[in-house]
């Protein structure tokens, strides 16, 4: 008889080949082995993926599961969803056949995960760029070969993020390697930028006049992609009308405390009162000074509640958002869980654009009010996302430490509880605003909860779905239409809410069951230290739960 292969093997060998295929994501994970790769995006690559991934899949249902041990029999279980909700990525959703921005957002990333973390010294990095660089070409011609009637508004938003990525080619990173004084290598690099934005540009042009005139495709999932993705992605098997029903009933429950709050800022009108809060923002030009001194302030409150675990770890810079990731509105670059020496991650926000009218500006200004800042940084930095990547350097097991193997349901829905579980704990007490900001977010993430289901699952357009940002979730026209829009191309940011709930829904069950032992910084750190995985394998861990409901 054959010995059954070690899991630990297999996750090994899985973990090098998705690497070796898909670089920029190695990069991201902290293992910098292909850094000198652009993805093979060709629809021949892609079939082969398709095809290596059901080969793993038939190696993994090889294993004997009698030789695993309880945790393992978990993982094995957790990495056949994952693969083969890779499989219908690749297959059924198709993303690769339907959006430019899928290729825009690789070449960036590609990129700036090379001029953004000092992995390796800066003549290093540019040499990998340089041999990115003179591969884009062949990157774009894959999006001219692979796009097929595709909806008209990934079009659109394909066309601003090859902008973006275009206006970083040609600008950001020849600052980035400014210091670089090898004349050869420099002069190499500013031919193959050269060689590169002419491909993109001229990419830009094709959209603009060749396709978008003739984009008609719907941009909807339907019903039973959307459900599959969901089950497969993120572990969630509740029926979408159970997941609107809760939806609704959160938002409900959300706007009441909302305006209850509101209300007694104001002693009137809720609505009023939060515009007045809105009016009270940073200056253009001053969001990364606000946003850095907001940073000292949640790690001292953090350190004095003991909360969580504060592992030491690299400087966080705070920045402006660079121009090909201007459609995020705040996002954190935190050095992959792999990374073997400490890198600086960086806090980016998303300042007004100086070409921007007064009104435009000032609209922008006002999603950024001081209180809803708090929530980004706490969502971001401390204690959301970058006290999740310092948690994760930690986890031994590598199926549970790679960011290839993490379900956004986890990874955003820590950060989304954060938001709250700091409110909970006294941050800000004495100042109803932080409060008020914090539930505007959770706002703005429920409807985003409802509007993919709707946009996805049943036949609201994208019209109605900015409708239901301004009037549900008090947003500005600009910065719903962009939630709305983007509901169109990530058609699963309900993972937010969701996720926050579950892991509401594990601490109450935790706490119930060990009672006044019950221990939230102990429960907080458990949680990270069993690193990435969806919500029913933590429940498994904790609580030893199969049965048990992910939601109320």
């Amino acid at each position: 008889m054959i010995a059954s292969e070690p899991l630990s093997h297999f996750v090994d060998d899985l973990l090098g080949y998705l690497h070796e295929t898909h670089p920029t994501h190695a990069t991201l994970d902290g293992v910098h082995t292909h850094d000198d790769l652009l993805e093979d995006v060709s629809r021949h690559a892609i079939e082969n993926e398709a095809r290596a991934l059901a080969g793993y899949l038939r190696r993994l249902d090889e294993i004997t599961r009698d030789a695993l041990t309880p945790i393992e029999k978990l993982e094995h279980r957790m990495l056949t969803a994952q693969i083969q909700g890779r499989m219908f990525e690749l297959e059924a959703v198709r993303t690769w056949e339907r959006n430019p921005q899928f290729y825009s957002d690789l070449l960036a990333s590609s990129l700036a995960g090379q001029t953004l973390f000092t992995h390796a010294p800066a003549a290093e990095r540019a040499r990998r760029v340089l041999s990115k660089l003179r591969q884009a070409p062949r990157l774009i011609q894959a999006a001219r070969d692979n796009i097929k009637e595709p909806p008209g508004i990934f079009v659109k938003v394909g066309i601003e993020t090859m902008r973006g990525a275009l206006k970083f080619i040609d600008e950001e990173l020849p600052r980035a390697f400014a210091d670089v004084d090898d004349l050869h290598l420099l002069g190499d690099l500013a031919d193959a930028q050269m060689e590169a934005s002419n491909a993109v540009g001229a990419y830009v042009q094709y959209l603009e006049t060749e396709v978008a005139p003739k984009a008609r495709a719907s941009f909807r999932l339907g019903r039973d992609k959307f459900e599959q993705k969901l089950r497969l992605e993120e572990g969630v098997t509740i029926p979408i009308d159970r997941l609107l029903a809760i939806a609704e009933r959160e938002l409900h429950a959300t706007q009441e405390a909302f305006r209850a709050l509101a209300g007694k800022m104001n002693g009137g009108d809720p609505i009023e009162a939060w515009a007045k809060t809105k009016a009270k923002h940073p200056q253009p030009g001053e969001l990364v000074t606000v946003g850095r001194e907001q940073l000292d302030e949640l790690a001292t409150f953090l350190e004095r509640q003991s909360l969580v675990t504060l592992p030491p770890g690299e400087p966080i810079a705070v920045a402006p958002t660079p121009d090909f990731y201007r459609w995020s509105f705040a996002s954190m670059w935190t050095p992959g869980p792999f990374e073997s020496k400490p890198t600086r991650a960086y806090y980016y926000l998303t300042d007004v654009d100086p070409s921007w009218p007064p009104d435009r500006q000032d609209e922008h200004l006002r999603d950024y009010n001081y209180p809803t800042l708090w929530s980004i940084s706490i969502h971001e930095v401390y204690p959301g996302h970058f006290l999740h990547y310092q948690h994760l350097r930690r986890v031994e097991s590598k199926a549970r430490k790679s960011i290839l193997f993490a379900p956004a349901s986890f990874v955003e829905g820590w950060a989304h509880y954060c938001e709250q579980m700091m409110i909970e704990a006294g941050f800000g007490r004495r100042d109803y605003g932080i409060a008020l900001g914090q539930l505007a977010e959770s706002l703005i993430r429920l409807v985003r909860f409802i509007v993919c289901i709707k946009l996805h699952a049943e036949d609201m357009s994208v019209e109605q779905g900015v409708r239901c940002f301004r009037e549900e979730a008090f947003m500005e026209e600009s910065s719903a239409r962009r939630e709305a829009e983007r509901g169109t191309f990530d058609p699963t940011y309900l993972v937010y809410t969701v996720g926050k709930l579950m892991l509401l829904k594990l601490r109450q069950d935790v706490k119930q069951r060990q009672g006044k032992a019950f221990s939230l910084r102990t429960f907080h750190d458990t949680l990270l230290a069993q690193g990435t995985a969806p919500f029913w394998l933590h429940r498994q861990l904790m609580l030893g739960d199969e049965s048990g409901d992910l939601l109320d």
